[in-house]
C-alpha cells in the first residue's frame, strides 16, 4: 500500500504520491489541454491530467477500458508525412510558409536549424526559449523542429511539444500543425480542423507566454500553418488558420480551472491512483474527485465510459449533453425532472419546471387524441407482426 500523503508537502512531491509509488508522470500535451479547456468544470480530469496520471491505465484498472487514442497505423502515417514535409532542412515547408503567410518577406534559400535537444523537459524548454530568443534577433528563416514550451495549467506546468515554430525575418513567431488527414480539393474535414485549430491555439498560448518574457516581445502570429496531405496522395499542401477565436476561448477557459493544489487538498489521507491498488480502493479515490460529465468526453477522455456510467446510474442530466444541462436549470436528476413534469415537486414559478409542466400536458393531449384503438381480442402485437410480414412479401 502506498503511504498516505503529508500535508503541506511540496506539489510535486504531493502529486508524485497520487501517481504512486515509481509510477513516471505522463506528459499534458497540447491535445489533452484542448480537451481539459473544453470542459473547464471537470475537476477530476484536472486532477489527473495535472498529476500525469495515465488515464488509460487507470480506466482499465477500474474496469472500464476506453477506446480513445490513435490506432498505431494513423501514428506511422502521421510520422512518415511529418518526415516528409520537413525533408532537405525543412526547405518545403518553409515554402508553405512564405507562400501562405508572408508573401512580401524575401524566399527563405535557406534556413537556420537550431538544435534543440537538453536533458529533459525543463531543459528542453530553456533551449527553445534561447534559440527563439537568437533567431528573433537574428531577423533570417529558422525553423524550429519540436521545440520544448513551457505553460502554467491550474498552478501546475505542463511542457507542450508543437510539430514546428518558425521564425520570419521580420522576428513574428508562427506555429505550424502537420496533420495526416488530407485536403481534398483545397478543403478538409471541419470537424478535423476544428480540433487541430484548437490544439493549435493552446501552442501559440504558450509561446506568447515565451514572447514576454523577452524585450521587446516578438509577435506571435494568431494565423497558424495547417500541413496536410494533398488530395489522395502524399504531397504536402497547407492552409492558413487563423485561431484567435480558439485562443480567446482556451485561455478563459483555462483560467477558470481550479488550481491543482486545491483539488489535490481537499482529497482524503491515503488518495491514491495507482492501477495497482485495488478496484474497490482504486474507485473510492477516483469519486472522491468530482467529475463534470458530458456525452462529448466519449471522444476526449480515457476515463469518459467510467464516467458515463456513474452518470447515468445517478440519473444525471448531464449525460444527456450540456444543452439539456443548461435548459434545466437547477434540476440535476431525471427523478426531478420527471417529478417535476409531473407536478410533485419543483417551484411553479421556475421557468424550466414551467415549461416542463406545459411539455407534459401537451405530450398528454397529443397521446389521448391520437391513441389507436386496439384491435379486437386485445392482440395489437399480434397484428402488427402479421402487417409487418405482409409489407415485408410484398417488398420482396
Amino acid at each position: 500500500m502506498p503511504p498516505p500523503r503529508t500535508r503541506g508537502t511540496a506539489l510535486r512531491r504531493q502529486l508524485a504520491e497520487l501517481r504512486g509509488p515509481g509510477v513516471p508522470a505522463r506528459a499534458l500535451d497540447a491535445r489533452a489541454l484542448a480537451a481539459l479547456a473544453a470542459n473547464p468544470g471537470c475537476r477530476r480530469r484536472a486532477l489527473l491530467d495535472g498529476a500525469g496520471v495515465d488515464k488509460a491505465a487507470l480506466a482499465g484498472a477500474l474496469g472500464a477500458p476506453s477506446a480513445f487514442g490513435q490506432s498505431q497505423f494513423a501514428l506511422t502515417r502521421g510520422n512518415a508525412f511529418e518526415a516528409r514535409v520537413k525533408a532537405d532542412g525543412g526547405a518545403e515547408l518553409l515554402r508553405l510558409v512564405h507562400r501562405r503567410l508572408d508573401p512580401a518577406a524575401e524566399p527563405p534559400e535557406r534556413a537556420e536549424l537550431p538544435e534543440l535537444s537538453a536533458a529533459g523537459p525543463e531543459g528542453r524548454a530553456e533551449r527553445t526559449a534561447l534559440a527563439l530568443r537568437e533567431a528573433t534577433a537574428a531577423g533570417a528563416w529558422t525553423l524550429l523542429d519540436h521545440p520544448m514550451l513551457a505553460l502554467e495549467v491550474a498552478g501546475s506546468p505542463a511542457f507542450l511539444e508543437p510539430d514546428a515554430v518558425v521564425v520570419h525575418p521580420d522576428g513574428s513567431w508562427t506555429v505550424v500543425e502537420i496533420k495526416s488527414f488530407p485536403m481534398l480539393d483545397g478543403s478538409a474535414d471541419p470537424a478535423k480542423v476544428g480540433a487541430a485549430a484548437r490544439q493549435a491555439a493552446v501552442y501559440v498560448l504558450a509561446l506568447e507566454h515565451a514572447a514576454a518574457r523577452l524585450d521587446p516581445a516578438p509577435r506571435v502570429r494568431h494565423r497558424v500553418l495547417l500541413v496536410c496531405p494533398k488530395d489522395f496522395s502524399n504531397l504536402p499542401t497547407a492552409s492558413a488558420v487563423d485561431v484567435r477565436k480558439q485562443r480567446a476561448v482556451t485561455a478563459r477557459q483555462l483560467a477558470r480551472l481550479t488550481r491543482v493544489q486545491d483539488i489535490a487538498d481537499a482529497l482524503p489521507e491515503g488518495a491514491c491512483f495507482s492501477p495497482e491498488l485495488p478496484a474497490e480502493e482504486l474507485t473510492a479515490a477516483v469519486e472522491a474527485v468530482p467529475a463534470a460529465y458530458a456525452p462529448e468526453c466519449l471522444a476526449a477522455c480515457e476515463l469518459a465510459f467510467h464516467c458515463r456510467a456513474r452518470a447515468r446510474a445517478r440519473g444525471a442530466v448531464t449525460a444527456l449533453g450540456r444543452s439539456v444541462r443548461a435548459e434545466l436549470g437547477g434540476l440535476s436528476t431525471v427523478d426531478d425532472v420527471l417529478a417535476a413534469a409531473r407536478g410533485e415537486a419543483g417551484d411553479p414559478d421556475d421557468p424550466a419546471v414551467a415549461a416542463l409542466r406545459r411539455a407534459a400536458r401537451l405530450r398528454a393531449e397529443a397521446l389521448a387524441g391520437h391513441r389507436p384503438a386496439a384491435p379486437p381480442g386485445g392482440h395489437r402485437q399480434e397484428t402488427l407482426e402479421q402487417d409487418g410480414e405482409r409489407q415485408g412479401a410484398a417488398c420482396r
